[in-house]
């Protein structure tokens, strides 16, 4: 039975059939969960959930390896290959190349990848996705009013001028032929069954029905976390915020490691007690397997995945396209500061073991987040080139990553990879520890024991405590590892310089909010709300706690040391 505008309460709606384009990180969790879920929605046989994939040289495999009852996300996934084999034995789950299997869905989940080209968007895969989609669509069953949602990340004011202006083009008006949504995916590598039971999720659409009608089936596979309704302009925010403050405390700490480094001061000692005094603390000092949560976040070799590197620079798109100053722009200046981190890594290593130059360097975790295979943006990738330009035989491992990974090729970095963990140590004199995985954490010995010639180890990814070198012939630096214990005036000047920075993300978010219903907010139900706003990134399971705005912002100074957000903050540049 079609979908019937009734109210926004009441709607008489049917699901015989999910489909979910594209099976990644966020696609191929939510399939196989609505599968397992065996959702009845106006229908007594359970929806039935069909994931669509292009038959790319790359990806066009997933088809067959799904059909076969086989999860396509590598790495250390708990429970998500035995709910798709369940799932696909019983007939509820299945994969497709063929477009015109999604004409008569229900629902639609759009998981496609979104990256970023220069300062604004990168929406090439995407829009192939969607011009598949809205032909099939085009020929729907009579009456039919298919919801789509899109779990991608979007820059604010995607859904409402590029989806919406997409599908009209192609004869199906938001409202009338179509409902447009969106819910921005939460989930994490390593715990994607478990980020998607567990975590809040926005709930979000251009028409005030499409959330609500979302919420239904959402429901049934986020079991233990809340579902907040909201317009899709404050979604998209959202979304991109979240990620953005991410790495803006991020940077906020590789400032604050990088003068601890220097003086040889514990940095985690400072991390912690500045943590405790804003009540933001989390377990990460003392586990590289712990999810970063607290206030100050945990420096490592640098920041990678698809997310952090560009979603503050999708949240600025529209008003940097419309002459908004950015020059005391916090997200922004964060890329610049987190994008130093490879190679001042290596720097505070070569001031203790001398120049890295030509040696022989074995990089140990190519993924950029512990027990995952996802090596988008990884840096180690970024500081392997960066080593070759210098000269050094660079090798790569990873028990994860696969050896024609699409990033390893797109850097250059092949022929230098391996699976094989002995053949990588053989020659090096210089080990850098680049991802957490559990691995590599329990097995230090092991990775010792197959580097004979290797007389510097660098921790850039917190797995060793310096006493697990004791007694050892490698020289040990790690990132944030010094001896000395912070002096009270340090803390002091680190908690105050937090809340200049957290502040200052709170002015340059109104000042956004406050372009974007300019320009993006036809009606009250679609304009953004600054307080909501607040509210919904607080939900964020690695934490997202946004202060207000305020008027004036001092720079702290510690013996002549201050921080560039906080002077960017204040507006000194």
């Amino acid at each position: 039975m079609p979908l019937r505008f009734t109210s926004e309460h009441d709607a008489d709606w049917s699901v015989r059939k999910i489909a979910v384009v594209g099976p990644g990180i966020v696609g191929m969790p939510m399939a196989a969960l609505l599968a397992h879920a065996r959702i009845h929605e106006g229908h007594d046989a359970p929806a039935r959930v069909v994931v669509v994939q292009r038959a790319s040289p790359t990806s066009g495999w997933k088809v067959d390896a799904i059909n076969r009852g086989e999860s396509v996300i590598g790495g250390v996934e708990p429970a998500l290959d035995a709910i798709v084999r369940d799932s696909v034995a019983e007939g509820v789950l299945s994969a497709t190349h063929d477009w015109n299997d999604v004409a008569d869905a229900d629902l639609v989940l759009v998981s496609v990848q979104t990256d970023r080209d220069g300062d604004g968007p990168d929406y090439g895969p995407l829009m192939e996705a969607l011009g598949h989609l809205a032909r099939a669509l085009a020929n729907k069953p009579a009456g039919n009013v298919p919801v789509v949602v899109f779990e991608s990340t979007l820059a604010p004011s995607t859904m409402a001028t590029v989806i919406r202006e997409h599908f009209a083009r192609h004869g199906l008006v938001e409202g009338r032929d179509i409902l447009l949504g969106n819910s921005p995916n939460r989930v994490m590598p390593g715990r994607l069954v478990e980020r998607v039971a567990r975590s809040d999720k926005l709930i979000a659409g251009l028409h005030p029905l499409t959330p609500v009608l979302v919420s239904r089936i959402y429901a049934r596979i986020v079991t233990e976390g809340v579902l907040h309704r909201t317009n899709s302009l404050s979604a998209e925010v959202v979304k991109t915020l979240e990620n953005a403050y991410r790495d803006v405390r991020i940077a906020f700490a590789a400032e604050v490691v990088r003068w601890c480094d220097a003086n040889d001061v514990d940095f985690y000692a400072v991390r912690d007690a500045v943590n405790a005094r804003i009540a933001q603390s989390d377990d990460a000092s003392a586990s590289a397997t712990a999810v970063p949560s607290g206030g100050v976040l945990v420096p490592t070799i640098g920041v990678g995945g698809h997310c952090l590197p560009k979603d503050g620079v999708l949240l600025w798109w529209r008003a940097r396209e419309a002459g908004m100053d950015v020059s005391r722009s916090l997200i922004l200046l964060s890329r610049t500061i987190n994008d130093e981190s490879p190679a001042a890594s290596v720097a505070h290593a070569e001031q203790r073991f001398g120049s890295v130059d030509g040696r022989r360097v074995a990089l140990l975790g190519a993924a950029y987040r512990f027990d995952s295979e996802d090596t988008r943006n990884a840096p180690t990738l970024a500081l392997g080139r960066a080593l070759r330009a210098r000269g050094c035989t660079v090798t790569i491992h990873d028990p994860y990553v696969k050896p024609d990974d699409q990033n390893l090729a797109r850097t250059g970095l092949t022929d230098c990879f391996s699976n094989d963990l002995g053949s990588t140590l053989a020659e090096a004199e210089w080990v850098v520890m680049c991802t957490g995985h559990g691995v590599y954490q329990s097995g230090l010995d092991a990775i010792l024991a197959a580097a004979p010639r290797a007389r510097v180890l660098l921790d850039g990814a917190n797995l060793y405590p310096a006493s697990a070198f004791a007694g050892r012939a490698i020289g040990h630096v790690g990132i944030g590892r010094g001896v000395k214990a912070p002096e009270p005036a340090f803390i002091d000047f680190v908690e105050r310089s937090f809340r200049a920075m957290e502040h200052g993300v709170g002015n340059e978010l109104d000042a956004l909010i406050t372009f974007l219903n300019s320009r993006f907010a036809p009606d009250g139900f679609n304009a953004v709300s600054p307080d909501e706003v607040r509210r919904l990134a607080d939900t964020c399971p690695t934490g997202c706690a946004i202060a207000p705005p305020s008027a004036k912002l001092d720079v702290p100074v510690h013996a002549g040391f201050s921080l560039r957000l906080t002077r960017a903050a204040a507006g000194l540049g």
